[in-house]
């Protein structure tokens, strides 16, 4: 018998393209088109190099009361992660360990399968409807543990607080996530009814609306037994995930509050422009509330547009699976990038 035989075998997550390129534009990954925070960068500088060959707090007591402070809950209700992979794969782990299927949205971020595949998760897809939206009675039925982001990824589209709730009150044997990896560009957080339900756990980054993907920072708020649970799988798996970089400048960027309001509504100003651009130029998409476009043009099929802006050095995601293959994620960038793909794009579907 081979060694091979008692290896674990997953089809990893495929993250999207890196290409550096000069002169290129990158819409393909969901970055923010903005520098973080000046507060960031003085935090950088002010650091002691001579401290890094001590571990970080393993607690991560400065970020997490920084975020309690910034959130209006108490630090045991905060976890954070190596950005917001990391605390969705420590909350599978810990949650979904029933042999109920999970429950989450066929079209969505497609990691989740591959954390219920990698930790041995049952699960069931509950397909979006037509015109993407999520149909709420899917996740009223018996289920292991249950997955919602909002606004959704790929398709940008927001659930009203009011119908994640009846998810939420309908499942109290059953944890309930609510991935908000898009909140801060228009959306209502289900945030406030997290001291009204215990199995509710919320997660965010910093990734996208504080322009920090780098920094790798995500976190989770949730009732005080929910982040209990989680830090000891937590610290059973690694007590130092947090860097002490990661750490001091997280808390930075929360000081910083008029600049995070300041880049988000920038963000949500370019991709109206841009929906409308778009709109005249016969494409079609779900009404995103989040910092990308997900689009399909009436006559020019969607792999055919990828291929011909990357070859104006024009990156965008394309998704070569089923329901989703003839559309494409469209990062927003800097109204000065937005212009130069809608001139593209204008040239190759006219």
């Amino acid at each position: 018998m081979s060694f091979e035989h008692n290896i674990r075998r997953v089809v990893p997550y495929v993250p999207g393209e890196q290409p550096n390129q000069p002169g290129m534009i990158k819409l393909n990954t969901n970055e923010c088109p903005y520098p973080p925070s000046p507060k960031v960068e003085e935090a950088l500088k002010e650091m002691d190099a001579g401290q890094l060959r001590l571990y970080s707090d393993p607690t991560a007591a400065e970020l997490i009361d920084a975020l309690a402070d910034r959130y209006g809950v108490d630090p045991a209700q905060v976890f954070v992660g190596v950005g917001s992979d990391d605390v969705l794969a420590m909350a599978f782990l810990t949650f979904f360990n029933s042999e109920k299927p999970v429950l989450f949205p066929d079209i969505t971020y497609s990691f989740y399968d591959v954390w219920a595949e990698l930790f041995r998760i049952p699960y069931q897809i509950c397909p979006l409807r037509d015109d993407f939206s999520i149909d709420i009675e899917d996740y009223i039925r018996p289920n292991g543990g249950i997955v919602i982001p909002n606004p959704n990824a790929p398709t940008g589209l927001l659930e009203a607080v009011g119908n994640l709730e009846k998810v939420i009150a309908a499942n109290p044997d059953s944890v309930v996530i609510i991935d908000e990896a898009y909140i801060d560009f228009g959306g209502k957080s289900v945030l406030p009814l997290v001291e009204q339900y215990e199995n509710l756990l919320v997660v965010q980054t910093f990734s996208k609306s504080r322009a920090m993907a780098g920094a790798r920072i995500g976190f989770a708020i949730g009732s005080r037994k929910l982040i209990r649970y989680l830090n000891d799988v937590k610290f059973s798996f690694n007590s130092y995930t947090m860097s002490r970089m990661s750490l001091a400048v997280g808390r930075a960027a929360l000081e910083d509050e008029d600049y995070f309001q300041k880049i988000t509504a920038k963000i949500v100003e370019t991709r109206e422009w841009t929906k409308r651009e778009l709109a005249a130029l016969g494409f079609s998409f779900p009404d995103s509330y989040a910092n990308f476009i997900f689009a399909t043009h009436e006559r020019v099929g969607a792999e055919r547009i990828f291929a011909a802006l990357r070859e104006r050095n024009i990156y965008v995601r394309y998704f070569k699976k089923p329901r989703i293959d003839n559309y494409l994620r469209i990062t927003i960038g800097t109204p000065e990038q937005m212009e130069a793909l809608i001139s593209a794009l204008r040239d190759i579907v006219k």
